[in-house]
């Protein structure tokens, strides 16, 4: 299968399954699809995000040497779709020590940005409160983050808002 040609004929729930089934957690077909995904190109980059997501699901370890740009590329203005993707995959994994700061500053940029999607927003929260279980000083910049947002959040922020709270007392 020519992982960029599937990529680009459909854009579809069951296409993304179907190259997310034959990447499998093979290394090699993985790496073909994150080239795509920090492609420069708009649509490969978006349709990408969503396989890529669907592999990490699967398959946690695989996005592990990818970290870093992951992160970095969050930084740069990227398709919502990349972005939205990046952060739910931080959120299903154990982010590695030595980039849990840098994880930290751009969730907690997603977080005070008013031009970010609220579910961008949310992922944030989760992968912050993942931070704070193994950085337990970051709490309580935390809550009063999430605290602030609640009053005039939308009912998905506010959920998951309330949520994090409760799991964060409970550290």
């Amino acid at each position: 299968m020519d992982i960029k040609e599937e990529i680009l004929k459909e854009h579809s729930r069951k296409q993304a399954t179907k190259i997310a089934d034959y990447i499998g957690n093979d290394k090699e077909r993985f790496h073909q699809l994150m080239k795509l995904f920090f492609s420069k190109d708009t649509i490969l980059s978006q349709r990408s995000a969503w396989v890529m997501s669907s592999c990490v699901m699967a398959f946690p370890e695989l996005i592990l040497p990818y970290i870093k740009q992951l992160l970095e590329n969050l930084n740069n203005t990227v398709h919502p779709a990349v972005k939205r993707n990046s952060i739910k995959v931080l959120e299903l994994i154990e982010i590695p020590e030595a980039f849990m700061g840098l994880a930290t500053n751009v969730c907690f940029e997603i977080l005070l940005s008013n031009k970010e999607e609220v579910a961008q927003q949310a992922y944030a929260m989760s992968v912050l409160y993942n931070i704070a279980t193994k950085e337990p000083e970051l709490k309580n910049e935390i809550k009063l983050v999430i605290e602030d947002m609640i009053p005039n959040g939308s009912p998905a922020i506010v959920s998951r808002g309330k949520k994090v709270l409760k799991q964060l007392a409970k550290l």
